[in-house]
């Protein structure tokens, strides 16, 4: 259990620790990129402006900024360092020149083709093979502007890939600490179930010689007195208190992987038909008819008795707990996995807490009104069917009853 529950927190922590990791990687993404086109747009939009050339650089009377998110960069040497070039298109959409003159690796044929990919896109802005580009209008008709944007995405994709891997090296930093660390959180829960298992076999054992002579002595009355109620609520009660402490024990060993779980083929069909038939009796003396359907040829490789076990416990809490209204309805399907669902008429299952049903000791106010149940074994159960690598869990209908279903894997 302690284990289980390390390993949950672990798994807990790492993935909101990865998620958040992550969020910040895209967001770091989504504005280098931003920043990325912001930069390439202000100089196409500096180019465009000035009908497809670089403006000349006035130190006295320098160019204001085209966004106020980023400071003038543009100096004496911009025009020289900036790649680009422009393609005019007349009214018709035909090409009537272009302007290759500042870039030595663009072709005439290379920047027609561009320029027609660029237009037919019909958006004003864009990227072509590391060339971000505008498309404006001009007297005569359009034009279109491309600039070269090789060296910043190369420096964006460097400062991405050194945040990706700090990002990286923290997050794995991170994850060890939680390893480490989740060993520490969760001490003093190990320290306190620690001491209830203490606490259970302890009380087993203190409990169990007095229940046996309890028992036994009542046998020694009964043969001499002859059986009277006190004798009776006597004997109903030791032996309450006797299945008490087995189930306790139970529990206690289950947690502990002192079960033994023999594995084996067997007839699941068989196995659920035979439990029902062992309750039938008693349902029908409560007024609680059992109705079930069972696929049959069901074969299941498990421990039988620990599946007939856990069976037995959901339809004597159907019995014990459910209301004559509608009966006990059982069925067993198998499709890709074994499937097993026990439905009862519930009165006040609105009221019920569901995810509560398997905790130890709990039981729902109604059943607080009945007499004989301690609340352990839906626990018991459920700690069965997880051992099959299985889940078992509580749902309530329309029609006002309570169903468990039970997937085994």
């Amino acid at each position: 259990m302690i284990y289980s529950l390390r390993k949950k927190l672990i798994w807990i922590c790492g993935l909101s620790v990865i998620a958040v990791f992550v969020l910040i990687f895209l967001i770091i993404y989504a504005i280098s990129i931003n920043q990325l086109n912001t930069v390439m747009d202000m100089l196409t939009d500096r180019i465009s402006a000035n009908d497809g050339v670089f403006p000349p650089f006035d130190e006295e009377h320098p160019l204001p900024p085209l966004t106020s998110r980023f400071p003038n960069f543009i100096t004496e040497e911009t025009r020289f360092s900036t790649r680009f070039f422009t393609v005019r298109f007349d009214g018709a959409g035909d090409i009537i020149s272009e302007d290759i003159e500042s870039i030595s690796s663009i072709t005439q044929g290379a920047a027609r083709k561009y320029a027609a990919e660029a237009v037919s896109r019909k958006r004003e802005r864009g990227w072509i093979e590391g060339y971000r580009y505008k498309v404006y209008d001009t007297n005569q008709g359009r034009a279109a502007v491309f600039v070269d944007g090789n060296m910043n995405r190369s420096v964006s994709n460097m400062l991405l890939i050194t945040a990706g891997a700090v990002l990286l090296g923290s997050l794995i930093i991170i994850l060890v600490l939680i390893i480490i660390f989740s060993k520490r959180a969760v001490k003093p829960i190990a320290e306190s179930y620690e001491k209830q298992k203490q606490f259970i076999t302890d009380a087993n054992h203190e409990l169990k010689t007095p229940l046996t002579l309890i028992l036994t002595n009542l046998d020694i009355a009964e043969s001499e007195v002859g059986k009277n109620e006190w004798l009776d609520d006597i004997r109903a009660e030791g032996e309450r208190m006797s299945a008490l402490v087995q189930q306790l024990v139970t529990l206690t060993r289950m947690d502990e992987d002192q079960v033994e779980i023999e594995f084996h083929m067997f007839s699941l069909s068989d196995t659920v038909t035979d439990t029902v038939s062992e309750f039938e009796t008693l349902a029908e003396e409560k007024g609680k008819p059992i109705m079930f359907s069972v696929q049959p040829d069901v074969e299941y490789y498990g421990d039988e008795a620990a599946i007939r076990r856990v069976i037995s416990i959901l339809l004597d809490n159907a019995i014990k707990y459910g209301d004559p209204a509608g009966g006990i309805y059982l069925s067993l399907i198998s499709k890709r996995h074994p499937v097993i669902c026990v439905e009862n008429a519930c009165e006040d299952v609105d009221g019920m807490e569901l995810d509560k049903l398997f905790d130890r000791f709990y039981r729902s106010d109604k059943s607080r009104a009945f007499t004989g149940g301690f609340g352990i074994g839906l626990s018991i159960a459920k700690a069965i069917v997880q051992k099959h690598r299985g889940e078992i869990d509580a749902y309530r209908t329309d029609a006002g009853r309570i169903g468990f279903k039970i997937v085994l894997k």
